[in-house]
């Protein structure tokens, strides 16, 4: 299929995130061709020299130091936000304003005011929005989702997710912005909004938390001073469904030699499903209908054309990896791009801020919120 529409992209950040949307972006129609397609024509970061350098890697041939020029221009249809959360909201306001499309890395804000602000703006200029929770778009996890929404796996009761990652490990990181939590945000919204998406995505609604965080590391250096760190090194939480459904969370960014693992977990009244990131092309499967002697959880091969997100992908057996969830994302974009309606939107991205405000509340309180406490 020949793409007969082009959106224009102005990347806004070019460290990790922008420089992987706009690899997806180009390998986007060579996966899953479509007749809209998404084309980055700038990038802009505070430094010139690194935005010129990441642009120039990325095939990007203009660049500039101030994002408003970025969204001023009108060969930008599509703004991308891939800078630091703290950022988010005041960028997606002035994108709406000037009319531009969004998408937007997560989480949508650092705080619930904010992501309302974004979720405002967008709307109210009557523009398509989308938020980067892109772990969705893989197989395993997407059919994970679909045995739970076709109840496969019976009523649900039980729900877990984790995250665990060692980057703040080392006590000689010195203090930038990913401590600052007006900036960076706790590590609830950084690493927990991804699972927070992902069980309510599959589960509905979260009505209560009850959450405990650490900062196990109190100070960093700042430039030849100690200044104190104002996130979450690591957060628990309880959480209840509005269903009835339990869950239970937990997020970690002081798990040594832990680089990035999350698993999701799904227990219902006719089976369990398991993923586990460090083996993302594989969904660990129990029934209650499976025969006795061979009790216990199987592995299922997340690569079958039948299985949902698997389309154009490699033949069964070759995997996909972290790359394939953006581009997916980035496909998934494409074709709902006529219908005017992107999935999941800001106001999901709102949702998931609630609930990560209200374990921050817990956190802070040593109680039960209700998310209730935080939309109202």
């Amino acid at each position: 299929m020949t793409a007969n529409k082009e959106l224009r992209v102005g990347i806004v950040g070019y460290g990790m995130m922008g420089r992987a949307h706009a690899y997806a972006y180009r390998a986007a129609p060579l996966i899953r061709p479509s007749s809209v397609a998404f084309t980055p024509v700038i990038m802009s970061g505070r430094n010139a020299e690194a935005v010129a350098k990441a642009s120039a890697a990325c095939g990007i041939d203009d660049w500039v130091t101030d994002w408003r020029q970025l969204i001023e221009r009108s060969d930008v249809d599509v703004v991308d936000v891939c800078t630091p959360p703290g950022t988010h909201a005041t960028i997606i306001e002035a994108a709406a304003h000037a009319g531009k499309d969004v998408f937007c890395e997560k989480p949508l804000a650092t705080n619930y005011a904010d992501a309302v602000a974004a979720r405002d703006a967008v709307v109210a200029a009557g523009v398509r929005h989308a938020i980067g929770f892109n772990y969705r778009r893989l197989p395993a996890v997407s059919l994970m989702a679909e045995m739970v929404a076709t109840g496969e796996l019976g009523d649900i009761n039980l729900w877990r997710g984790t995250w665990l990652s060692d980057e703040f490990v080392d006590p000689d990181i010195a203090f930038d912005w990913r401590f600052e939590s007006s900036m960076g945000g706790s590590t609830i919204s950084d690493l927990g909004s991804h699972l927070i998406d992902m069980a309510m995505w599959m589960l509905g609604p979260i009505d209560d938390v009850s959450a405990m965080s650490s900062t196990f590391i109190r100070d960093r250096d700042a430039g030849g001073q100690s200044r104190a760190v104002e996130v979450d090194d690591a957060s628990s939480a309880l959480v209840r469904f509005t269903s009835g459904v339990q869950g239970t969370m937990e997020v970690a960014r002081a798990a040594p030699r832990r680089p990035c693992d999350f698993t999701v977990e799904v227990n219902g009244s006719k089976g369990t499903a398991l993923f586990s990131y460090p083996q993302l092309n594989e969904l660990w499967v129990g029934s209650t209908d499976d025969d006795a002697r061979l009790y216990g959880l199987r592995r299922v091969r997340a690569e079958h054309p039948s299985q949902p997100e698997t389309a154009g992908w490699w033949p069964i057996g070759q995997g996909v990896g972290y790359d394939a969830s953006l581009i997916n994302q980035v496909a998934d974009l494409a074709a709902t791009w006529l219908d005017h309606e992107w999935s999941p939107d800001f106001s999901v991205g709102a949702n998931v801020a609630a609930v990560c405000s209200a374990m921050e509340r817990s956190a802070s309180d040593r109680r039960w919120v209700s998310v209730r406490e935080i939309v109202e």
